[in-house]
């Protein structure tokens, strides 16, 4: 199975699968936030999954589907944080090893997750290539499955889990806003949402400083050629081909935001849902207050992906 084979039944599929596994995670109304977006906000609290990101869904479904022999060999990924985390957690649910090639430079939160998982890290340079290059060394050795961020239709299919619970749990929307990096998420929730409603809007929200879904769909071809510059570090990632195929498929359009605006929109999600959350996340708020033209008066659904910061460096201290 590709990417392009997904639909919603492979969502579903995958929610079934992960359902012994996964959280159902909560979602969350605030009068005040919705007076200031003048819109009628609902925002799915992936924070509060567990790893703490909405990725481990897609790394849950992905180790959950795959045979016994191959589990056995285990699992390997290249993660600046929460998806590595999330297919430690993941491996150790079924009791096979996990491999995470980790960037320098990485949050020190995100990478203490991964090794209290019980993953062994493997360090290396922080570009996409050197990444690549690290976790193809590690399957090589290892006969381990490669278990992309983003790309892998397994997770992609388990990242759509949190659009189609959240649409379970809310009722109708008007539009859905997700974060996006690499583009699992995104993709996933756009399958999941235009399987139950075609009419809904989804959008994803994208740092300026890692603005290449934003930029690939502008030149109608995917674009790469950036070196990332954002607070959110779980957005630095470069936009997978299949995602990129997904995102124009579901005619996604993508909301860039600055980094004063994240941290602006950060600071109102604590102050007003009470929740811990990360950069990537506020980015879905960030998107929202600063392209209020295309939500006034609807019905939106905010995935709030992450809670995984570094208390030590909150970028409002």
């Amino acid at each position: 199975m590709t990417a392009a084979d997904l639909a919603l039944d492979h969502v579903r599929a995958a929610a079934a699968r992960i359902a012994a596994h996964a959280h159902v995670t909560p979602v969350l109304r605030s009068r005040s936030l919705d007076a200031l977006a003048g819109a009628e906000l609902v925002f799915k609290c992936e924070n509060l999954q567990r790893a703490g990101a909405f990725k481990f869904r897609g790394a849950c479904n992905a180790v959950w589907s795959l045979d016994e022999a191959a589990a056995r060999r285990g699992v390997v990924t290249h993660s600046s944080g929460n998806h590595g985390a999330a297919l430690a957690l993941a491996a150790r649910t079924r009791g096979i090893p996990a491999h995470v090639v980790v960037p320098q430079g990485a949050v020190k939160a995100k990478l203490a997750a991964i090794e209290a998982a019980g993953a062994t890290l493997h360090a290396c340079a922080p570009t996409m290539a050197a990444r690549e290059a690290m976790a193809a060394e590690v399957q090589a050795a290892t006969g381990a499955t490669l278990v992309h961020p983003y790309t892998d239709p397994r997770v992609i299919a388990g990242q759509g889990t949190a659009a189609l619970e959240l649409l379970h749990q809310a009722g109708p929307l008007d539009a859905l806003i997700a974060p996006i990096g690499g583009g699992g998420l995104v993709g996933g929730s756009a399958i999941a949402a235009h399987g139950l409603d075609p009419a809904i809007r989804v959008y994803a929200a994208e740092p300026e400083g890692a603005a290449d879904a934003y930029e690939s769909l502008r030149r109608g071809e995917r674009w790469t050629a950036f070196t990332p510059d954002t607070i959110c570090d779980g957005l630095r990632g470069t936009l997978g081909e299949p995602n990129f195929a997904l995102l124009r498929r579901h005619a996604v359009e993508v909301l860039p935001v600055g980094d004063a605006e994240v941290i602006a929109a950060m600071r109102l999600l604590w102050e007003r849902l009470k929740l811990v959350v990360e950069p990537s996340s506020a980015t879905v708020l960030a998107a929202l207050l600063r392209h209020r033209e295309h939500f006034a008066g609807r019905r939106v659904g905010l995935v709030l992906s992450g809670g995984n910061v570094d208390l030590d460096a909150l970028p409002w201290r």
